[in-house]
Formats: C-alpha cells, structure tokens, sequence
C-alpha cells in the first residue's frame, strides 16, 4: 500500500544525515542497510553501497531511479541457472564450440611459424 502523500516520502534520517553538506560524485560510496529508503532527487549523482544481506552492492543514483526504493537496486537472491536436460546440451554445444575455435587458432599459429 502506498505511503499517504501528506507523509511525503520516507528518507531514514540517518541517510540524509549522511549526504547533507556533500558534493555528489566526491564523496565516495557511502555505506547503509536503509533498503526501505525511497530516492529523493537530492540523492541524483550519489553512490550509495546497499546491502544486500551478504555485502554490499555499489548503486549509482541517476534521475530515472527517483522514487523508487535503493533496495530495488541491491537483488537479495542469485540466480544460478535453469536446469534439466535441454540446459545441459547447451552448455554442451557452447563447450565444443569453444575447444572448435581453440583448435583453429592454435593449428593457424602453428601455420604461421
């Protein structure tokens, strides 16, 4: 449910704190687990390290991304890959493919000599 707009958006205090006073692009990454936090257009021009439970991930703000929240940017979950067999044979075929190419370059250097 949306956040009543009388409210305004939710900023935590502690990151304001943090960029008032600060030129954005020389400030470096600043560090916070305020995931919740919506991007005001004050942030545009920042980095921010988000945490993602495990570490932090760099987010450049930008104008696009005003209004929405930095835990957007900052992914909890890996994905890994699809299984079964089809991604097996692909995988397979991208394989030989790769040992293919490795062979003609290494019979065209031998040419060479």
């Amino acid at each position: 449910m949306a956040r009543s707009v009388k409210k305004g958006p939710y900023v935590d205090p502690r990151l304001q704190e943090k960029i008032e006073g600060q030129k954005p692009g020389k400030s470096g990454v600043i560090k916070t687990w305020a995931r919740r936090s919506q991007i005001s257009p004050e942030m545009v021009g920042f980095t921010f390290g988000v945490h993602n439970g495990k570490e932090h991930i760099d987010v450049f703000i930008t104008d696009e991304m005003v209004g929405h929240r930095l835990g957007e940017f900052s992914p909890t979950k890996k994905f890994h890959r699809h299984g079964g067999r089809m991604q097996k044979e692909l995988e397979q075929q991208k394989k030989e493919a790769e040992v293919a190419a490795a062979k003609a370059a290494k019979e065209s250097t031998a040419d060479a000599k």
